[in-house]
């Protein structure tokens, strides 16, 4: 499949602000703001569950921090955590916050996945 996904977590890069999410996501689990985030990773990596996931996909994968997304991407009002989806020239908001943030487990969150994956068509 010729597209790749854009992971889009709702905090910022930097080894300040990932001090503070594992801080906050051992401390305060359940005011942390980024689902994706609370989801795939632990307090120090990622899950392995996620990892194996991912890597079975048929596409490209891309994360990004939200600071990042502007930098490369130029966007800046979307909510967050988000999935893009960028194929050719374009780049579109495929999962949107609001169904990231539905999801109660990983296993919601891989079915939400695979689920639109299955619905994309691939542009020539």
């Amino acid at each position: 499949m010729n597209v790749t996904l854009v992971f889009v977590y709702n905090a910022d890069s930097g080894l300040f602000n990932t001090l503070t999410d594992i801080a906050h996501k051992t401390f305060a689990p359940e005011t942390y703001s980024c689902n994706l985030c609370a989801i795939t990773y632990g307090a120090f990596g990622m899950r392995a569950e996620w990892k194996e996931f991912i890597e079975s996909l048929d596409c490209g994968l891309e994360f990004l921090h939200r600071n990042e997304l502007f930098d490369r991407y130029g966007i800046a009002s979307t909510d967050l955590p988000a999935l893009f989806l960028k194929q050719a020239d374009r780049m579109d908001l495929w999962i949107a916050a609001a169904e990231i943030n539905a999801c109660a487990t990983m296993t919601e969150l891989k079915q939400l996945i695979v689920t639109k994956l299955g619905q994309v068509s691939v542009a020539p």
